[in-house]
This record gives structure tokens, C-alpha cells and sequence, in this order.
């Protein structure tokens, strides 16, 4: 029995595949993971039933095994009919989840339309597509390098 939370083989396998650079969604259930995706990516589907599993669950077991330089969210464009004033609720969630696990990585916004382009470049490695029904809730993330002491 492994001593991570993250038991998934086909992410494990994807993630210990993955350099520096490479680059990870974790899509909510409305993103278009069949068409949007990297040339070389894995998808990997997680749904169960709506809401099951979030965003915020998969980057927690994520961030156990990975490190991390870089967390694009998909940014909200203020003529798109979903926009809001306010982040979303959902990107507060992730900010304690990072500061939970130690990291000092900020969410950095990609407006909509370039996110997609991000996530279809040649970096992109896997997709893991959750059942989320939070909106705004993709993450794009570059894997960081693993210290010589860690």
C-alpha cells in the first residue's frame, strides 16, 4: 500500500512522468476535456456523480506528490454572461488549500480563451477531469523540481 493519499495509478504514473514545466489541468465538470487538451496529454475521468470529485479535493492530493511552480485559473473575461465582480467562491477554497499545504504560490489568472491555448500546448501532459460544478474551478498546473533535500 502506497503511503499517499493519492492512490489513482494513472495519475501517479502521469505525474511521475512529468518534468519540470509540464504542465497539469484539473478541469470542473463543464470543461471541454475531450476537445481541449494537449497534443501529448492524458485524460484521466474522474466523475461519479455531480460534485464528486472537486477541484479542491484532487489539487490537495496533487500537491502531496507534486511540486509546483505555477497555478493558472481559467480568468474570467467581465463581458462572459458568468462573470462576477468578485472571484469565485471556489478560488478562496484553493488559496487555503495551498496555504494548508505550505506553498507560497499565488493563483495567477489566464483569461478564458488563452487558458484553453495554455492547456493545449506541447507541455501539457495530463487532464484530470472532476465532476466540480463550482464555476471557474480549472486549474492549470506547471510541475516545479524536486530539492536536492526534499
Amino acid at each position: 500500500m502506497l503511503r499517499t493519499n493519492l492512490l489513482h495509478p494513472d495519475i501517479l504514473r502521469a505525474c511521475a512522468r512529468a518534468g519540470h514545466h509540464s504542465k497539469i489541468l484539473i478541469a470542473d465538470g463543464n470543461y471541454p476535456a475531450a476537445s481541449k487538451i494537449g497534443p501529448r496529454a492524458e485524460l484521466v475521468c474522474l466523475q461519479l456523480t455531480p460534485g464528486i470529485p472537486t477541484v479542491a479535493q484532487v489539487l490537495r492530493a496533487l500537491l502531496q506528490v507534486v511540486p509546483i511552480d505555477i497555478i493558472n485559473t481559467m480568468g474570467i473575461d467581465p463581458s462572459d454572461e458568468y462573470a462576477s465582480a468578485e472571484d469565485p467562491p471556489v478560488w478562496t477554497e484553493f488559496r487555503q488549500i495551498l496555504i494548508e499545504a505550505g506553498s507560497t504560490r499565488k493563483l495567477e489568472p489566464i483569461v478564458k480563451w488563452d487558458f484553453y491555448a495554455a492547456v493545449q500546448s506541447e507541455d501539457h501532459v495530463l487532464t484530470i477531469q472532476t465532476a466540480d460544478q463550482a464555476l471557474w474551478a480549472n486549474l492549470l498546473l506547471s510541475v516545479g523540481v524536486r530539492k536536492p533535500d526534499e
